[in-house]
C-alpha cells in the first residue's frame, strides 16, 4: 500500500484552521471542500486516460481524456458527503456511488448500512472519500467491499490519517496484490482510548453537519 502526505502550505494553512475548535460548520463545510479538491489533484495522478487528437484552431495536436469505464467516486456516509463536491469538481465525469458505514464504538468495527453501487466494477478505478482515517477498520471494509465486487484499483481521500490507521490498511491488504493508495492532508500522533485521532479536529460528521 502507498501512503502519501501532500506536503503543501495551502494544504497545511487549511488544515489548520479545520483543526481549530473556532470554526463553524460552514466556514468547516467550505474549506474541507477546498483541501479536498487539492488532495484529489495528487490523488488522481495516476487516473487511466486513453490518448486522442483534436483540432484546435490552427492545427491538429495531441493530447489525452479520461479511459472509460469512468472512475467512480465513493463517498463513505455521511461525512464523506463534505468531500464529495471538492472530489468532482476536478474529476467532473466521474460516476458516484455511495457507501454507508458506521463504527461500532464499543468494538470499533464498522457496520455497512446502506450502498448504491453497481454489481459489477470490473476494470473501474475507485477512489473513496472518508475524512478520517483512525483505526482504519470503516476504510480497510469500504475498500474490500469494492475488491469484491471487481474494482482494479482504489484510491482513498482522507484529511487525516493516524499511524494506527495505516498499519492497519496495510496488514489487511498486504497480500491482496492490488493497488491501494492512501492520500491525506497530514500523518497524526496517534489515537486516544476512545479511537479518535490527536491531535486530529474532532468528530468531522459533527463538525460538517451538527450532532444528530
Amino acid at each position: 500500500m502507498e501512503t502519501l502526505v501532500v506536503d503543501h502550505p495551502l494544504v497545511a494553512h487549511k488544515l489548520t484552521t479545520l483543526r481549530d475548535v473556532r470554526t463553524d460548520s460552514p466556514t468547516f463545510r467550505r474549506l474541507a471542500d477546498e483541501l479536498v479538491t487539492l488532495l484529489a489533484y495528487e490523488a488522481t495522478r495516476d487516473v487511466r486516460v486513453t490518448d486522442v487528437t483534436v483540432e484546435t484552431p490552427l492545427t491538429t495536436a495531441h493530447g489525452v481524456r479520461l479511459a472509460r469505464p469512468a472512475p467512480l467516486v465513493v463517498p463513505i456516509l455521511r461525512a464523506g458527503l463534505g468531500m464529495l463536491d471538492g472530489m468532482t469538481r476536478i474529476l467532473p465525469t466521474a460516476e458516484v456511488g455511495f457507501l454507508g458505514m458506521i463504527r461500532d464504538e464499543s468494538t470499533l468495527k464498522a457496520q455497512t448500512y446502506a450502498t448504491r453501487l453497481p454489481e459489477d466494477l470490473s476494470g473501474r478505478q475507485c477512489y473513496v472519500l472518508d475524512p478520517m482515517l483512525a483505526t482504519g477498520g470503516t476504510l480497510a471494509a469500504a475498500v474490500r467491499f469494492l475488491f469484491d465486487r471487481g474494482a482494479q484499483d482504489v484510491t482513498a481521500i482522507c484529511l487525516l490519517a493516524a499511524p494506527e490507521g495505516i498499519a492497519h490498511m496495510d496488514e489487511a491488504f498486504r497480500d491482496s496484490g492490488k493497488p491501494i493508495r492512501v492520500v491525506t492532508a497530514a500523518l497524526d500522533e496517534r489515537l486516544n482510548e476512545q479511537g479518535y485521532i490527536v491531535p486530529g479536529l474532532g468528530d468531522a460528521g459533527d463538525r460538517l453537519y451538527g450532532v444528530v
